[in-house]
């Protein structure tokens, strides 16, 4: 079968429309090829394009197919398509990002698993994360205000210092230089008449450190004489002997024992101190009668006696 040359310029032709077509909606961001469905979401203004792409955790699944101005709320309406194989729901969040350093934004679907899965022509909610570019070109102007203000205050500072080294009144640094020369040259003179008179008694100051060194020795050796008299036997028994000692005045404290009952005891105490007073009697007594006590008959003469008051008892005949 021959085919004429009219019907094969009809079928390039459309074919030329099909593909002309195809690659109108391609540039767009619409694949023929490709099942597509489309969502809304707003933005309080605009910052992207037709081809910008729409991701889920970094994937693309789909592009911005139309943008409009809704001149009554002020607002940017956005229309982006994505594969219908996407599923999420209408609590899921359409974040605006920036790509790059220099490109463009971009949108990323936040997905939410609770809630109604979204249906193609559902609003979804926004929201603008902002870029490192956007954020430095929003502080720029307080950065540049603080490196201004610093730059002119680090100009100040180095006007006075170029005062101070070109002042040549007595406040100014050539003053300044020259009490230091002359603060060195006492420090050398100081330090000349400290090395003279430490030649002057070298052999003194050689002599106190042979003292030194002989007291050290000695020191060494006492230390090594108690180490080896057995210090610490001698503590331990001190400490033994200190020991028992506390024990006993604890004991005497408590009353326990002769010496404890003797000092604890007040009965003890009222019968030592009467019979203390009743000997101290007995004593004067003896001293202004002692006749009563002491008899000496050489005749065997029968001894007097006496009563209480120190009066002569007669016998009864």
């Amino acid at each position: 079968m021959k085919i004429s040359k009219e019907v094969k310029t009809a079928i390039l032709v459309l074919l030329g429309i099909a593909l002309f077509i195809f690659g109108y909606n391609y540039l767009k961001g619409k694949n023929l090829f490709e099942s597509d469905s489309l969502y809304y979401t707003e933005f309080d203004y605009n910052a992207l394009s037709k081809s910008s792409v729409v991701t889920v955790k970094g994937n693309t699944v789909g592009k911005v197919q139309d943008i409009i101005y809704d001149y009554k709320t002020g607002k940017t309406k956005v229309a982006f398509s994505v594969n219908e194989q996407l599923k999420f729901s209408k609590n899921s969040i359409v974040k605006m990002y920036q790509t790059g350093l220099m490109s463009g934004n971009a949108l990323a679907i936040q997905i939410s698993e609770e809630g109604e899965l979204a249906k193609p022509g559902d609003v979804l909610k926004s929201k603008v994360e902002v870029g490192i570019i956007t954020s430095l070109s929003k502080n720029f102007t307080g950065v540049s205000s603080d490196l201004n203000t610093t730059l002119k205050t680090t100009d100040t500072l180095l006007g006075n210092i170029n005062k101070i080294v070109v002042d040549e009144s007595d406040e100014g640094l050539k003053k300044t230089i020259a009490e230091l020369n002359a603060t060195l040259k006492s420090f050398k003179e100081l330090s000349l008449s400290a090395n003279s008179l430490i030649a002057q008694n070298d052999q003194n100051i050689a002599a106190i450190i042979d003292n030194f060194k002989n007291t050290s020795q000695n020191l060494s050796q006492l230390s090594e004489q108690l180490k080896e008299a057995n210090l610490d036997d001698t503590l331990k028994n001190l400490n033994t002997a200190v020991a028992s000692l506390n024990n006993m005045l604890s004991t005497i404290d408590n009353g326990e024992g002769s010496i404890g009952k003797l000092l604890k005891d007040e009965g003890l105490y009222n019968n030592l101190e009467g019979a203390t007073l009743q000997l101290e009697q007995l004593l004067q007594d003896m001293k202004l009668n002692p006749k009563r006590y002491v008899h000496f008959s050489l005749f065997g003469k029968k001894a007097k006696q006496y009563d209480a008051e120190g009066n002569e008892i007669k016998d009864k005949e």
